[in-house]
């Protein structure tokens, strides 16, 4: 087996979604899955063109390797790679970087895990990676290379938004980012609910909801202008859109919002 662009090592939602993303900028032969339930991932590779394999196989073949287990079973993953990586790793001839999306795991507890300094990238992305809208948050060891974290954006131009942040703030922007999209679709459910209770058809007021929150989004982000004064701007003096904003924060909606973020965040750091 030659060497491989991408290595998955584990096919759940999140791995399997990045890979979906990945395939548009890197060719599928290139992508290594694996997976516990080997069936799983030869099911996705057969799917999308890609190789499948062993744990061993990503580890031996792939220049970045995804990590996408759940935190509690990364030990035990890593633990019978860590001659495999060592072996690797006195190969100058075949870089390779661990690339991590662990919830409450730091880079070190990789690098611990792993049986050495190895060069680690640690990302926290959301599931609309798999349709290249997704917000993927990154930091990584001192032993990555600018070369390589500028070929590893290459590799997932295809996934959406990438930024970098400090290790010691990404658990807080995960609750926002790596969460929020269930926050949202609650909102928008509960948004449709609302429409349909007033007459209109389930299907039009799914459309509308999605949309609303499309547009409303992306103007935030390419005016930069402040979300309340966006607010402000569709509440006309004694209108409709006040009275909808009182009977939300009638209802908690900032405080429900707010609490939710850091539930997910203190959740994480118990992990």
């Amino acid at each position: 087996m030659s060497i491989c662009e991408l290595g998955f090592i584990g096919c759940g939602n999140m791995g399997s979604a990045i890979v979906r993303a990945a395939v548009k900028k890197v060719a599928p032969p290139k992508v290594l899955l694996a997976n516990r339930t080997a069936a799983k991932a030869e099911a996705l590779a057969d799917e999308l063109g890609c190789q499948s394999g062993s744990n061993e196989d990503a580890v031996k073949f792939c220049k970045y390797i995804f990590l996408g287990v759940k935190p509690g079973m990364m030990e035990d993953m890593l633990k019978p790679l860590q001659e495999i990586l060592r072996e690797r790793s006195a190969d100058e001839c075949t870089p390779f970087v661990l690339v991590t999306m662990a919830a409450g795991l730091s880079i070190a507890e990789i690098q611990r895990m792993a049986g050495g300094a190895y060069p680690v990238i640690r990302i926290m992305p959301n599931t609309p990676v798999s349709i290249g809208k997704g917000m993927t948050l990154v930091c990584a060891s001192p032993e990555v290379t600018e070369e390589q974290l500028r070929e590893f954006e290459a590799f997932m131009a295809g996934i959406g938004r990438l930024d970098y942040i400090s290790e010691h703030l990404i658990d807080a922007a995960s609750a926002l980012s790596g969460c929020g999209p269930a926050y949202v679709y609650l909102f928008i459910e509960a948004l449709a609910d609302g429409a349909v209770e007033c007459g209109l058809p389930r299907q039009k007021a799914m459309e509308y909801a999605c949309q609303t929150l499309i547009g409303a989004a992306s103007l935030v982000l390419e005016s930069g202008s402040h979300p309340g004064a966006l607010k402000d701007a569709v509440c006309s003096p004694g209108g409709t859109t006040i009275a909808g904003v009182h009977a939300l924060e009638r209802g908690g909606l900032r405080c429900a919002a707010m609490d939710a973020v850091k539930a997910a965040y203190d959740k994480t750091c118990k992990l």
